[in-house]
Order: structure tokens, then C-alpha cells, then sequence
């Protein structure tokens, strides 16, 4: 399973792309594992709209599968700039293509996150769950 270099993991399973750019704005979404463990989506909930703010490591909403339901958690501190109503709307994209056109949200985050994995300590902790 693909693990892009480029981006950033949760332990729960999310991934963040865009840290260092310069008007401090991450996309956030679920990584490929999470997606193929769940099986197929049918359901996505956000509690945060945009212009809400979320903290780190605190549940944002839920993804409800075939099999089961689970949390999202943000991966980062910060306001919500803006909202996939793609996948809210269609969430088997999320299957489809997670670190494409699956994203979720994305943020300007507020402060330095700073328990994020690497793409290699990512693909560790999925070798060994």
C-alpha cells in the first residue's frame, strides 16, 4: 500500500499535506489503510463547519463504513477553511482516491503540530497493527 513521502500522519490514521506553506493552510484527510480497513464509505459527518476552530488530536467527525463506524480526529490546531462537499456528498471517493480528490478539510493551523509521523514511521506503524 502507497504511503506518499510528502505528507504527514496521525497515529489515528489521517494524513496532512501542505505544512510550510506560506499562508499556513493543510489539507487534512484519511489515509489509504484507514480507507481499505473501513471498506467501503457511505457515510461522512463533520461536526466543525468553516470558520470553526479544531484542536489536535480531538474528534472532528465520523466515517461510517460497510463495516463499522469510526472517528476523525484533527491532526493539527486551527480554523477550518474549507470543506470537501464532494466527498460529503459522493463518500466512496474517499476509497476511491484518499490523498487525491478524497481530502476532507482543510485548516489554518494555529500552531505547530508536533507528533506527526514521516512517511516512514507511518508505514512502521501500519506494518505492525
Amino acid at each position: 500500500m502507497s504511503v506518499p513521502e510528502e505528507l504527514r500522519y496521525s497515529e489515528e490514521h489521517e494524513w496532512v499535506s501542505g505544512l510550510g506553506n506560506e499562508d499556513g493552510i493543510v489539507t487534512v484527510g484519511i489515509t489509504a489503510h484507514a480507507a481499505d480497513a473501513l471498506g467501503e464509505i457511505v457515510y461522512l459527518e463533520l461536526q466543525p463547519s468553516e470558520g470553526d476552530t479544531v484542536e489536535a488530536g480531538e474528534p472532528c467527525g465520523e466515517v461510517e463504513s460497510t463495516k463499522s463506524v469510526s472517528d476523525i480526529y484533527s491532526p493539527v490546531t486551527g480554523e477550518i477553511t474549507a470543506i470537501n462537499t464532494a466527498v460529503v456528498d459522493e463518500p466512496k471517493v474517499i476509497n476511491d482516491d484518499p490523498y487525491g480528490e478524497g481530502w476532507i478539510f482543510k485548516v489554518r493551523i494555529s500552531e505547530e503540530p508536533g507528533d506527526l509521523l514521516d512517511s516512514a514511521a507511518y508505514s512502521k506503524l501500519i506494518e505492525e497493527s
